[in-house]
């Protein structure tokens, strides 16, 4: 092999540009040794164009691939993040709003029982207000009766009477479905406005639709009658004219329809006249046209 000559390179360089014009290819001499000759040729060692590839690009899109898919694990991880965080939040406001809910629920309730419950108590009431006790006194029946000569606590003489009588009433209560505590006043019985008598009725219960016979102790001892003894005064010590007397009173009913929260309560008051004919001691006196009930 001979040597090639400048011209022949440049032609060869010339003939490979025009058939190649995209990717030129160039060739550089190296100096080959062969024996004592030193001999120049040409090693086709090909030298990439700008137009190419360079030798790291490979790396450096594995670089920048793994690069982009380790900030794509990332956002990945904080969007996870993110959604696992709303769906807390949301969690936590439906629990509030379902607690809300049934603390609602609750009051509501509350309050329609208690509406409810207060208009069945008001029908009660007033379906038991028209069923009022009813009371008719029959008789007073005065067992013992005496007046006479005497003095009052402070030493002042006057005429003192001193009485036993009995009162006789019948109460019905017409309640259908309840049943009543009875109390009253004192029985008071009177003279020209002095107090004369008086007896406490002892309490009861009368059941629904039930009544009895009420018996009542009215007594006094020693009454001072001070200036209006003196037509009551006589040499036996008993009245030998009728004495006109007034027995008051007030009988006090409560029924207790639904246990203590509906109880409704009846008041009756009494006041009878009596004529106290002496001739009539220990005789019932019939009362059941002389008292008034208010």
């Amino acid at each position: 092999m001979h040597a090639k000559t400048d011209s022949e390179v440049t032609s060869l360089d010339a003939s490979s540009s025009t058939r190649s014009p995209r990717r030129a290819v160039y060739y550089v001499q190296s100096p080959s040794h062969d024996g004592e000759k030193t001999t120049t040729s040409l090693h086709s060692t090909p030298v990439l164009s700008p137009m190419g590839s360079p030798p790291h690009s490979h790396s450096s899109s594995s670089r920048f691939s793994a690069s982009r898919h380790r900030n794509n694990h990332n956002n990945k991880s904080w969007k996870g993040i993110d959604v696992i965080e709303e769906e807390g939040l949301l969690q936590s406001e439906l629990d509030r709003q379902h607690s809300l809910s049934r603390r609602y629920y609750f009051l509501a309730f509350l309050l329609g029982f208690f509406l409810l419950f207060s208009l069945f108590s008001l029908i009660l009431w007033c379906a038991s207000r028209p069923m009022k006790p009813k009371i008719l006194i029959k008789s007073i029946k005065f067992d013992h009766l005496r007046v006479q000569a005497g003095s009052d606590s402070s030493g002042v003489a006057t005429d003192m009477i001193t009485m036993n009588s009995t009162v006789k009433f019948t109460y019905r209560n017409t309640g259908t479905f309840f049943g009543v505590h009875v109390t009253s006043t004192p029985f008071d019985l009177s003279y020209s406005d002095i107090v004369i008598a008086t007896g406490n009725l002892k309490k009861f219960y009368q059941s629904r639709k039930s009544q009895r016979l009420v018996s009542v102790a009215v007594m006094g001892n020693k009454i001072p009658l001070y200036g209006g003894g003196a037509s009551l005064s006589s040499s036996t010590g008993v009245p030998t004219l009728p004495v006109p007397l007034n027995l008051t009173f007030v009988i006090r009913s409560r029924a207790y329809v639904l246990g203590r929260l509906v109880k409704p309560k009846y008041y009756k008051r009494v006041q009878c006249s009596i004529n106290l004919d002496p001739k009539k001691i220990n005789v019932p006196i019939s009362l059941k046209h002389s008292c008034t009930y208010d």
